[in-house]
């Protein structure tokens, strides 16, 4: 098969781009460096590429024949994590890593360029590739839409190595696949005071403690046990010494759910909680809410063509199922506006020591992975223009 064969061809230089950009990672919507070296490796293979929405790239490669439009989507962006390995590849950026995996989309993505370029007069269609920033902030596959990114674009695929996953297995499964990602802020006020005097006084901290307690139930007695969903406050910010009762707090969270309805109802529903709360306790509470990212649900058709196309390169056995992720992904935008599919790259190996989750200081890869990937993005692209 063409899309192997060239895939292994290509198979070291995906590896030295991964980990060139491994070491040199950058924060969301800052990545200057890595866009403009993918243009440069795409301007050196005579693939038309541009830069747009500041730090992405797009790149085309029109194939001989007529036909659809496919993207394929690559992140490029890293986390504000201090990575914690002695690899020759380490970050040399202090502070930054690509803990995501990112690293090795951007590389994926472009050895599928190379491959497709050279199959370019085999090709019915056009090929996009979406070198995407600021995924880890939600906000990068919005500036690409705006920016023009989907134009004429029918189907867009896209890929995240998982370290859940083993090397060699690929899971494409249709419906949910990831969840809505949305933030809220609760302020509580009250009335300060001296910590010896709290008859004087309306305690924030008490009022906010009661509030989260509260919001527990929410979950559990107010949707649907078969609909997953998550309400978490991950943050409590109040008070500046042990003996001052605190007049106000801040409460930070984060909601996840894949139904459109009960995302909706979310905001109502956690100000109701927290007004009320908050007026037994005769204190005030004020709710912002930030809707960040949609559930990303998989087009049940391009999901299967994603497992066929799997399968091909993998075989049958190792086209697995996975749960879906409460985890959010910017992917949605894109998605959410025409057909697609995200699949998952296993990565895991315990043998070689490669166990560690995403978001972790030691995160890595089996880079075995990455030929699997690069051919899996060029066979989709191939299979979904081949469509009658």
């Amino acid at each position: 098969m063409k899309t192997k064969e060239l895939s292994k061809k290509y198979k070291n230089y995906v590896i030295d781009m991964r980990r060139e950009f491994h070491r040199f990672p950058e924060a969301s919507l800052q990545e200057y460096r890595t866009s403009a070296r993918i243009k440069e490796e795409l301007d050196r293979f005579g693939i038309q590429s541009e830069i747009i929405a500041d730090t992405g790239v797009i790149a085309t490669i029109v194939g001989k024949y007529p036909g659809r439009t496919v993207a394929l989507r690559g992140d490029i962006d890293a986390l504000a994590v201090v990575e914690t390995s002695s690899k020759e590849y380490a970050s040399k950026n202090l502070g930054l890593m690509h803990a995501c995996g990112h690293d090795t989309h951007a590389a994926m993505l472009l050895g599928s360029a190379r491959v497709l370029n050279d199959m370019r007069d085999n090709l019915n269609g056009t090929v996009k590739f979406l070198f995407q920033p600021g995924e880890e902030v939600a906000r990068g596959a919005l500036k690409m839409i705006e920016a023009g990114a989907l134009e004429n674009v029918d189907n867009i695929f896209g890929m995240h190595i998982s370290s859940d996953l083993p090397c060699g297995t690929i899971s494409a499964d249709s419906g949910p696949r990831c969840a809505s990602a949305d933030i809220f802020s609760l302020k509580i006020v009250g009335k300060g005071g001296h910590g010896a005097r709290p008859e004087q006084c309306v305690d924030a901290v008490v009022v906010g403690s009661a509030i989260v307690m509260n919001l527990q139930s929410v979950v559990s007695r107010e949707f649907s046990p078969l609909e997953p969903t998550v309400l978490t406050v991950g943050s409590i910010k109040s008070g500046t010494r042990f003996n001052v009762i605190a007049p106000t707090a801040i409460l930070e969270g984060t909601t996840r759910c894949y139904n459109l309805d009960i995302r909706k109802n979310f905001p109502k529903i956690i100000e109701r909680v927290a007004k009320s709360t908050a007026e037994a306790y005769r204190a005030k509470a004020e709710l912002t809410y930030t809707y960040g990212v949609g559930p990303t649900i998989n087009n049940e058709t391009y999901a299967d063509l994603a497992q066929k196309s799997a399968q091909k390169l993998v075989g049958a056995e190792n086209v697995i199922s996975r749960p879906p992720s409460t985890g959010g992904e910017d992917f949605s935008e894109f998605s959410n506006r025409i057909p697609g599919v995200m699949v998952n790259l296993g990565g895991q190996n315990k043998e070689k020591g490669f166990i560690y989750p995403h978001h972790h200081e030691k995160f890595d890869i089996d880079e075995e992975a990455l030929e699997i990937g690069t051919a899996f993005y060029a066979q989709y692209a191939i299979d979904y223009l081949n469509l009658n």
